[in-house]
């Protein structure tokens, strides 16, 4: 039988618009409730599942230690200094490192028992008296001379050679340690012959030349301004004080309109302008950034130039580089390159990085970020030279307590660190993690996320900041479709899976743990160094580890100085009961050597033109 078009479908309509309306219900009732429904759904997919307006927090609980649990703990760590320090003597010393499974020695920092002066300020605040007197041998015998030809890398001798020497007359008030420091500051002077006075790369000893390319690192060119300046106040020297504060006003003279006030990651050291458009707190450009909160504080808090360098820095950062990633809402730091469309960022998350939470902790503890009038600054004004779009994030930045706000930024990335750890198999770290982002997964900047969260009523805890477990997935899955679920419950793909016994992470918990009292930090770095004891020990040292996002791990021939003189040193500090490193008192290097707060004396300032 045929029926005429539309009948059928019509009389059903007919017949289902009676029923409804017998109960009451009227086609304008299901048009509003179809317009609610759909209203409802596009929120959600847009809005609530992407940023959601409360993220729940796990419950975490610590076990209440008593403090001679803690001190045991330190112990502890000390005897892990130990056995990697007298690895390093019986089988390395006087060369630089210790090869820990070969137990043979290299020397990649030019010869000079880099491990024995890195490692002397840990000593000392161990009370290792046997174990420092040895080392100060290396320290007299040392020739800062090198055959012709052979060149000096001028960062990396600053922070570990100079920074070690440094901090060690500083605790100790050595003469000695001081009249090296002033040879080793004085030899390696010819990097600063260019014209802008940025260092170059490395040092010829005998012939007093410098040599390198002309664009160089932003960490390469900046992280020497607290050795030089802490170096022209011991010895009274012009001359170390100038080479601080040629950085600084380099910085201050730099176009840095389209970066948003940030410094990138390579500049021209002959014009002293910025060369790339790579903005990062990673590998490359980390201990600049830090050095400019450092270097203000070190010299009582004085050097607003430095101040506002650091507002600077950290403001774009939260605005741009921070994001929250989709399942499990971890707070991460990334880098991005900036296009002529827009900046594009690589959702790579470095163990590097890790330093970044435990800066921002110290600048919320030291800095009146709820009131910067009181050291002469309007925060909104820093980006009266940025362009449009960076003053509007200085302004969402201002709507909230800029004080909590670093430190719930804080919070949230050192917990990521640790999760980035505790999620492996091994419950070490790997140097390099690539955060899931993009389609079909939203891109979630942390501060879209933070002014959705306050607009929302605030509950739960701030985005990314609320305690998390580990994940507890299958880390080797049997094919490839596993390994995609994995990887999208997790959050990340493990990028670099070496465990190079870097400081960054412990670094930030020590100090979360010195601004804030919580004992979770401590907790956390118990667990590291757990870790650290069943995977990298070795009979006579300890090793990096490689593959450990999997159940069978493999050291490595490696040993790095800053194993002893960074990563032992900031677990030793976060088990001790007592403050031995006030913050308010002394300021760390990069390579975890701590400077005195010193004040420049009128005469200083007249001498040495600075403030």
């Amino acid at each position: 039988m045929n029926f005429p078009a539309g009948l059928l479908g019509h009389n059903v309509a007919a017949t289902v618009s009676s029923s409804l309306r017998r109960r009451g219900i009227s086609i304008r009732h299901i048009a509003l409730a179809s317009i609610l429904s759909i209203a409802l759904l596009t929120l959600y997919f847009n809005h609530f599942r992407h940023i959601g307006y409360s993220i729940p927090a796990d419950v975490m609980y610590y076990a209440p230690e008593t403090p001679e649990v803690w001190t045991e703990r330190s112990f502890q760590v000390r005897d892990a200094f130990l056995h990697a320090y007298h690895g390093y003597e019986h089988f390395a010393f006087p060369d630089d490192e210790l090869r820990p499974l070969s137990n043979t020695s290299i020397n990649d920092f030019n010869g000079w028992a880099v491990t024995a002066v890195d490692s002397l300020d840990t000593m000392h605040m161990m009370g290792l008296d046997q174990e420092y007197e040895r080392a100060i041998s290396a320290v007299l015998n040392t020739n800062f001379s090198l055959p012709t030809n052979t060149r000096v890398p001028f960062f990396e001798t600053v922070i570990r050679h100079l920074g070690g020497l440094l901090s060690a007359y500083a605790l100790t008030g050595d003469d000695i340690l001081r009249t090296r420091a002033d040879e080793l500051g004085t030899i390696l002077a010819p990097a600063f012959e260019t014209a802008s006075g940025f260092p170059k790369y490395s040092v010829n000893t005998i012939r007093g030349r410098s040599s390198g390319p002309l664009v160089a690192g932003l960490a390469e060119i900046a992280s020497y301004q607290m050795e030089y300046a802490y170096l022209g106040k011991i010895t009274g020297k012009k001359e170390h004080v100038d080479r601080a504060t040629t950085a600084t006003r380099n910085f201050v003279n730099a176009d840095l309109r389209q970066h948003g006030g940030m410094y990138p990651m390579f500049w021209n050291i002959s014009s002293g302008q910025a060369k790339d458009a790579h903005l990062s707190v990673g590998a490359a450009s980390d201990s600049a950034h830090e050095y400019t909160l450092k270097q203000y504080l070190m010299t009582a808090r004085k050097d607003k130039a430095n101040l506002e360098m650091y507002l600077r820095f950290t403001s774009h950062v939260l605005n741009n580089l921070m994001y929250i990633s989709p399942n499990r809402h971890l707070l991460y730091v990334t880098d991005s390159r900036l296009y002529k469309t827009g900046s594009r960022p690589s959702h790579n998350f470095e163990h590097l990085s890790c330093f970044f939470p435990g800066l921002l902790a110290l600048g919320a503890y030291t800095l009146p970020l709820n009131n910067l009038e009181e050291v002469g600054l309007n925060f909104t004004a820093l980006a009266d030279d940025l362009l449009p779009k960076h003053k509007l994030g200085y302004e969402k930045l201002a709507s909230f307590d800029l004080k909590d706000l670093h430190l719930w930024a804080a919070e949230g990335l050192a917990q990521t660190c640790y999760l980035t750890y505790a999620d492996q198999p091994t419950g070490l770290g790997p140097d390099v993690i690539n955060m899931l982002s993009g389609s079909p997964r939203p891109e979630t900047l942390w501060m879209d996320a933070m002014q959705e969260w306050r607009t929302s009523g605030r509950r739960g805890p701030p985005p990314g900041v609320g305690d998390k477990h580990p994940w507890v997935g299958d880390s080797t899955p049997r094919n490839a479709r596993e390994r995609e679920m994995a990887y999208a419950m997790r959050d990340y793909y493990v990028k670099n899976a070496d465990y190079q016994l870097r400081p960054e992470t412990v670094e930030s918990l020590y100090i979360l743990y010195r601004v804030t009292g919580d004992v979770k930090w401590r907790h956390r770095g118990w667990d590291i160094f757990q870790a650290i004891e069943k995977e990298a020990k070795t009979p006579l040292g300890y090793a990096n580890v490689d593959k450990v996002d999997t159940y069978n791990p493999q050291q490595l021939d490696t040993m790095p100085s800053f194993f002893l003189a960074e990563t032992l040193k900031y677990l030793y500090l976060l088990f001790r009961e007592d403050d031995l490193v006030p913050l308010d008192k002394w300021v760390f290097n990069t390579e975890a050597h701590p400077f005195p707060v010193f004040e420049w004396t009128e005469e200083e300032k007249g001498a040495y033109g600075v403030s």
